[in-house]
């Protein structure tokens, strides 16, 4: 007979499996340092493309193409102002990751 954990394991394996596909694509998204970085300023506040240029020393282009990317999967937002569009986390859950990458890899403790 079979260990009713071993069944309770084998019936939330396919479920388990798409989270999993999930989460590999979220952190492939965050697995560039330029997007890192944006998303901790962003974490900070919304911003423009040029603050971000200005805050990260990356040119332009760069910063756009990471935007983009960011945008794509969701992972931030943008609003209009005139002819300044701002950018900002859309994410509630990259808010919550960037906030603890920070305490570990970023805060003087």
């Amino acid at each position: 007979m079979r260990d009713s954990a071993a069944l309770d394991i084998q019936d939330k394996a396919p479920a388990m499996a798409a989270q999993a596909a999930e989460a590999a694509e979220f952190i492939k998204t965050l697995g560039h340092e330029g997007r890192l970085m944006l998303l901790c300023l962003l974490s900070q506040g919304e911003r423009t493309v040029s603050e971000l240029e200005a805050e990260t020393g990356a040119r332009q282009a760069i910063v756009s193409q990471h935007l983009a990317r960011l945008r794509q999967e969701g992972f931030v937002s943008t609003r209009r102002d005139g002819r300044q569009i701002f950018y900002s986390l859309a994410d509630p859950r990259v808010a919550k990751l960037i906030s603890t990458l920070y305490e570990i890899f970023c805060d003087p403790a």
